[in-house]
């Protein structure tokens, strides 16, 4: 652990300080701010690629901790770290921001506002996915909400004001509930362990949690906060019933806000889940799965069929995003080891792919000033460059293998038919692949109706194609399109330990659990739980073994028949 200043609050620390920096430059500067902006977003996106090359994806445990008193008087203290789950959503953050602020260029309106939010917005985003006390993570997590609200709200279309507000009031009143669960957890904490230590530390509440003690007579007190806090991430995905602000902040907000909230804001639900709600409320994970995974069913279904009916093409990838992180939703809460890398990694390629799709719709934006489908058709002749990279995002969100859409999708799928198998609910599986079905439909229809037929508008046949820069920054999400598709094991690997760790803190029995703060815990290469007696930088332990990787419960007897029941890889 390190003490003091590391290279995680640095990369934090780069777009806040530059932010505060950016506000000193004379807002008639308007070039200079903008050629500053993204040279301070270019920096934070190099400064993120060095937690890479120093992270080790073998384990579980969280890496490059960094603690120092905040308010020790309140058991508050700042420490982040980061692990196999948090390491790709922290760089997508801040790739898909450089991005944004490039395309940004075509901003004219209060430029220096603009960027000074853009870049606060960063920095409370990547804290947020490496906050490892509960009350840092609620001051990053809300923060978000005042730099995306402004963006919408200054620079979006005509319904913004509606947009931005309703966009602020869900997600605000949501995360009220968090804030009280945060707080009577602290208080379980407390009352349970010896010293009654008053504390929000993330890692000491879950080593409570593996060892069973926190929860022990707590009778219906961690169901409560299980809802408490899942209500807030719930809408931050947004999952059905909770999705209805989405559609509106989409549409209305600027291209660089779209693609920002897309691709990053709504991981800090499904990354909620992940990280705090199944290690912390294990038992109420169980007994809730199967109500997540119906609102995930619903959630694909749903979003599918009202995308098909939009007459907008930016709304309708907005409901896209209500199907596809039904998803990720549905991997994550299948408990399969299978299903939920494949949750976990969807979350990757919903942000690169949905990204992609703000972005070119964005430049098209530029272009014509109207997102209506009636105002469009026979593009593919005036554009083709742009309709051929049209075609490959499209695809990658439809899920054509080959593509990095069918990995994570597949994945997911695979986990929860597992589940529901064993379970006996195969219908539900059956509705979750017809999402499937239905997002082809949708998304070819999109595409048919954009660059097909003939040109009724006459506006549009003294269009030009993508220049160059434009090409370029559009191909950088092309490139992980087929980079996550093709070799996506550069993905996977480095998050299977953190999952693998996250679904034994469900499944298996308190006592038998992994344990973010006891490094003689650690996942092997089979997905066993182990007790270290020897430790290796290349991922292979050795040690007693506690859980089979395929088993829920610890084995009471060493001879007993190891039976699978639905944990399995």
């Amino acid at each position: 652990m390190n003490g003091g200043f590391g290279i995680l609050s640095l990369t934090i620390a780069v777009p806040a300080v530059g932010a505060l920096l950016l506000a000193l430059v004379p807002d008639a500067y308007t070039k200079a701010i903008k050629g500053l902006a993204i040279f301070l977003a270019a920096a934070t996106f190099v400064v993120s690629l060095t937690v890479l090359s120093v992270f080790k994806g073998q384990s579980y445990h969280l890496q490059l901790v960094e603690q120092m008193n905040w308010l020790p008087q309140l058991g508050v203290s700042y420490k982040v770290g980061i692990d196999g789950i948090s390491v790709w959503l922290f760089l997508l953050t801040t790739l898909l921001t450089l991005l944004s602020a490039i395309f940004s260029v075509y901003i004219e309106k209060r430029v220096k506002t603009y960027f000074v939010l853009m870049l606060l917005l960063e920095a409370a985003m990547l804290g947020v996915f490496v906050s490892l006390d509960l009350v840092l993570f609620y001051t990053f997590f809300e923060f978000t909400l005042i730099p995306m609200a402004m963006l919408v709200w200054i620079w979006g279309g005509a319904q913004r004001n509606y947009a931005a507000a309703k966009f602020f009031l869900y997600t605000f009143l949501a995360s009220i509930f968090m804030l009280l669960g945060i707080i009577a957890l602290a208080n379980r904490y407390a009352d349970v362990m010896p010293g009654h230590e008053f504390t929000f530390d993330l890692v000491k509440i879950q080593n409570a949690v593996a060892s069973g003690v926190l929860w022990k007579g707590a009778g219906v007190l961690q169901p409560v906060l299980f809802w408490a806090f899942s209500l807030a991430f719930l809408v931050k995905c947004p999952m059905f019933p909770f999705h209805t602000w989405l559609p509106d902040a989409h549409t209305e907000a600027p291209t660089a806000g779209s693609m920002i909230l897309a691709g990053v804001l709504l991981k800090m639900g499904t990354y909620g889940f992940l990280r705090i709600v199944m290690p912390l409320f294990p038992e109420a994970t169980q007994q809730n799965m199967w109500i997540m995974l119906t609102l995930a069913v619903v959630g694909i279904i749903y979003g599918a069929i009202v995308a098909a009916v939009q007459p907008d093409v930016k709304k309708l990838v907005a409901y896209s995003s209500v199907a596809h992180m039904g998803f990720v939703m549905y991997g994550i809460f299948s408990l399969t080891h299978t299903g939920m890398v494949g949750g976990a990694y969807q979350q990757l390629n919903h942000g690169i792919s949905t990204g992609a799709l703000f972005l070119l719709i964005g430049l098209l934006y530029e272009r014509i000033h109207t997102r209506e489908f009636k105002a469009m058709g026979g593009l593919k002749a005036q554009m083709p460059v742009y309709a051929a990279l049209f075609l490959i995002v499209m695809l990658s969100s439809v899920g054509l293998p080959g593509l990095n859409g069918f990995i994570g999708e597949f994945m997911a799928m695979a986990g929860g038919f597992q589940a529901a198998y064993q379970a006996g609910w195969a219908g539900l599986y059956l509705f979750a692949g017809l999402g499937v079905v239905l997002a082809a439909v949708y998304l070819l229809w999109m595409f048919q109706k954009v660059f097909y037929g003939k040109i009724t508008n006459e506006s549009l046949k003294g269009l030009k194609d993508l220049k160059p820069w434009e090409v370029g920054l559009v191909g950088v999400f092309v490139l992980f399109i087929f980079w996550g598709g093709i070799m996506p094991n550069t993905f996977l690997k480095p998050t299977e330990a953190a999952i693998n760790a996250t679904r034994q803190m469900v499944r298996n029995r308190p006592g038998a659990r992994p344990v973010w703060g006891d490094l003689t815990y650690e996942v092997n290469e089979k997905g066993d739980l182990i007790r270290v007696d020897q430790r290796s930088d290349v991922g292979s332990y050795s040690g007693e073994r506690i859980v089979l990787t395929n088993d829920y419960y610890l084995m009471e007897q060493p001879k007993a028949p190891m039976v699978a029941m639905g944990g399995g890889r």
